[in-house]
């Protein structure tokens, strides 16, 4: 979308010389002249400046450069073209931002580790490493976006009814339990904690890509999955399971999951079957995994596996939500 810059207004003057270089060049316009250059009214610019998450810029702050410009005469020649509807033009614009400023963030971890305490105060080696760093890592992520983009087009020609976004999948979630007293406990330790996090998050990523699901994404203590076959789901879950049992520094998991009808949409989630599947994981006990009655109906008769039915859960907004317990056959 937009090579965009400081999201808060004018930058440190100690910091124009990284700033140009992450962005290619130096802030030249203001908002209405990003507008008139790229021919669509200020009002438009400024609301999809908006939902990719940037604060409010005033008519004087000087913050927008050529790239600005060009990304948004692209999505202009996209919307006319009809790739993109107008209708979705915002929304397009907002899940980018999602998954592009969380990137960001880590790579900015990435420079300050590399970094330690230049990366703040020696404004010129870091401007020198960025140059460096950045266009390699514009491959890889060209790269990684092309074999998921290969990827997910293939599954949605090989298992999709044409024109419609819903089919039935299995959802999953994996939630680490005690993560709010994992958290006051390693206040003090942000180097375990971290440790922690990405070991949970390594596994389940492992894990899930192994057994031919997608994660859809981490929230914080939690990993939110999907699978097309059941089969899968389950082995994902038990298989969690017991890596995590193997492992000193993570705690247990709670794991349910619920298959039905899923609406995807800009690469999330909905409906009343992801809703079932995060309503069974607050009901299931440490290191368990359970399943609504459609995903039990389906693995009921294959032999690798096990359902215990623990009956009628009481959870918010479900009545009469049945459970079963998923184990390996012994």
């Amino acid at each position: 979308m937009c090579s965009l810059s400081e999201p808060h207004g004018e930058p440190p003057a100690r910091g124009d010389e990284v700033q140009e270089t992450i962005l290619g060049g130096a802030p030249r316009y203001t908002k209405k002249q990003v507008a008139e250059a790229a021919g669509v009214p200020v009002q438009r610019a400024e609301q999809l400046w908006q939902a990719m998450g940037f604060a409010h810029v005033t008519d004087e702050d000087v913050v927008f450069t050529d790239s600005d410009v060009a990304a948004l005469r692209a999505l202009v020649e996209l919307v006319s073209a009809d790739v993109i509807p107008p209708e979705l033009e915002t929304a397009v614009a907002r899940s980018l931002a999602q998954t592009m400023s969380r990137l960001a963030e880590w790579q900015v971890e990435i420079f300050k580790q590399l970094l330690g305490e230049e990366f703040a105060v020696d404004v010129e080696t870091t401007a020198q490493m960025a140059s460096v760093i950045l266009p390699v890592m514009a491959r890889l992520q060209d790269y990684v976006w092309r074999r998921h983009l290969a990827a997910s087009a293939s599954r949605e020609m090989a298992e999709r009814d044409a024109g419609t976004d819903e089919r039935v999948q299995v959802i999953g979630f994996a939630d680490l339990v005690g993560y709010t007293r994992l958290i006051r406990d390693f206040s003090a330790q942000a180097g375990e904690l971290e440790e922690l996090i990405d070991g949970f998050e390594a596994l389940a990523w492992g894990v899930v890509a192994e057994n031919h699901g997608r994660v859809i994404k981490t929230i914080g203590d939690e990993v939110l999955f999907v699978t097309d076959t059941a089969a899968d789901a389950a082995e994902i879950a038990l298989t969690l399971n017991e890596k995590v049992a193997e492992n000193d520094l993570l705690p247990p998991l709670r794991i349910g999951m619920a298959e039905g009808p899923v609406l995807a949409r800009f690469g999330d989630v909905y409906g009343s079957t992801v809703n079932a599947a995060s309503r069974l994981t607050s009901a299931a006990r440490p290191a368990s995994a359970l399943v609504d009655r459609d995903l039990a109906m389906s693995l009921r008769g294959n032999p690798k596996y096990r359902l215990i039915s623990l009956g009628p859960q009481k959870v918010q907004g479900f009545r009469g939500l049945r459970a079963w317990a998923l184990r390996r056959a012994k």
